[in-house]
């Protein structure tokens, strides 16, 4: 089992950046797929980013795609989800997961473990 622990969030203004952090206790961040998800108020959890146990894979979900980057470091059990040119729209709660079956990474079934998420609010 992992534990994760999502820190980085906060308040922006429009066009600014955010990096979010996941850390992980527990067991190794390697063995492990992960992932990034947004719930904003009154909406399921939706999916934001993807990134493979070496790094070497990643996919993004197309409202963030070419503004987000998901990165990890295994050695210091961290992924990360960088954000720049934030929109409004982005304003939720995001949270970090970890996987350890392929299935269909883009949807929240395919992980087994959460963090317990980061608030962002980009304001207008």
């Amino acid at each position: 089992q992992v534990q994760l622990v999502e820190s980085g969030g906060g308040l922006v203004q429009v066009g600014g950046s955010l990096r979010l952090s996941c850390a992980a206790s527990g067991r190794a961040l390697s063995s492990y797929f992960m992932g990034w998800f947004l719930q904003a108020p009154g909406k399921e959890r939706e999916f934001v980013a993807y990134i493979s146990r070496s790094g070497g894979s990643t996919y993004y979900a197309d409202s963030v795609k070419g503004r987000f980057t998901i990165s990890r470091d295994n050695a210091q059990n961290t992924v990360y989800l960088q954000m720049n040119s934030l929109k409004p729209e982005d304003t939720a709660v995001y949270y970090c997961a970890a996987g350890g079956v392929i299935s269909g990474v883009t949807s929240k079934m395919a992980y087994d473990y959460w963090g317990q998420g980061t608030q962002v609010t980009v304001s207008s």
